[in-house]
């Protein structure tokens, strides 16, 4: 059965090409929703995956300790020489995204902000 949370990782996926990953990542910094596209490799191994999965988690709840001051995150980017990382922090869970770095990082971040609106 399709969970709400898949539907909505799969439809972020779907929209780009250059999305290599899309994944919800709970406060404990373990994946349980969503997962790599369809024919593509991970870039690091599946040890170095719960790291980065838990440094992840980590930083959006440091970043809410200005949410007060300064207002909440909606998503933050990270571009790197080989991808193109984005966190979209939600109630209880951060989505994150992996994508190619020719991805439209100026429109592609609002597109999926839509879509996790719609599934709020």
């Amino acid at each position: 059965m399709i969970t709400n949370k898949e539907l909505m990782c799969e439809e972020i996926r779907k929209l780009d090409p250059r999305v290599r990953f899309v994944g919800l990542i709970n406060d404990k910094g373990h994946l349980i929703a969503g997962g790599m596209a369809e024919g593509r490799k991970p870039l690091e191994d599946t040890k170095k995956d719960e790291m980065l999965y838990l440094e992840l988690a980590l930083r959006v709840k440091m970043r809410q300790e200005f949410d007060e001051e300064l207002g909440p995150v909606r998503f933050a980017m990270s571009y790197r020489d080989k991808v193109l990382v984005m966190s979209f922090p939600l109630e209880k869970e951060v989505l994150l995204v992996s994508a190619e770095k020719e991805l439209d990082f100026a429109k592609f971040p609002f597109s999926a902000l839509k879509i996790i609106q719609e599934h709020s």
